[in-house]
């Protein structure tokens, strides 16, 4: 095959959204296309001052791939809430995703966490931030939100004084335990347009998933399972 030819080729890969990664016998590594909302989406984020860099939200350099996995200026979330609540390890997300988190931490998470243990939330364990791979690390699928620094996975919650409330062991215990995960996982869907839990499925068994990907024809549409 000539060089003309192979690079053809290439085109009509990238053009039919498959990954760059490379295909073995089981196909590509995940499937992706550009979508123009996403940069767009950010820019607006970026140029509206909503967020502002501190010595917790830190800007970092452009992810550019492989394929469509990156963005334009993520940044290192090692807490919120004026750095009150910390994120362990930290998250590196795009613009965006920032004032969502935010917004369920102070307005739901914390509040929340007062009315049950009548203590605040000091601590968010994060499992998940950026990661370039297909959804639930199946080859073969769509790229996940992980890939756009666009989701979050989180598995427990620390109160002051040392209590850890986990997703896990929480959900299905009773008590208080389970009415403050369930209160905030419901909660999540007021600024998430996804968010997944335990009772998803058995990979979330352990975590919630909270991202911003569009759903449904005018891209409004909410996934809350």
């Amino acid at each position: 095959m000539s060089f003309v030819l192979i690079l053809i080729a290439m085109a009509l890969v990238q053009s039919c959204g498959l990954s760059s990664f490379p295909s073995s016998k089981t196909g590509p590594y995940f499937l992706a296309k550009d979508e123009p909302w996403r940069r767009k989406e950010e820019f607006h984020c970026l140029r509206s001052g909503d967020v502002h860099q501190s010595a917790f939200v830190i800007s970092q350099s452009k992810i550019n791939g492989p394929s469509f996995c990156g963005a334009e200026r993520p940044f290192r979330v090692a807490a919120v809430a004026s750095g009150l609540v910390t994120l362990s390890p930290y998250a590196t997300l795009r613009c965006p995703m920032i004032p969502a988190v935010e917004w369920w931490v102070q307005q739901i998470v914390d509040p929340a966490a007062l009315r049950y243990f009548g203590r605040p939330i000091v601590d968010i364990k994060v499992i998940s931030s950026y990661s370039c791979r297909p959804q639930n690390n199946r080859r073969g699928a769509r790229l996940s939100e992980h890939g756009y620094a666009n989701a979050l996975d989180v598995s427990s919650f620390k109160l002051a004084g040392g209590r850890i409330i986990a997703v896990k062991s929480g959900w299905r215990a009773g008590g208080a335990e389970t009415a403050f995960l369930r209160h905030i996982h419901k909660r999540a869907c007021d600024t998430f347009y996804t968010v997944l839990g335990p009772d998803h499925d058995r990979l979330h068994h352990n975590h919630f998933h909270l991202d911003l990907a569009r759903h449904g024809p005018n891209g409004t549409k909410r996934v809350c399972k």
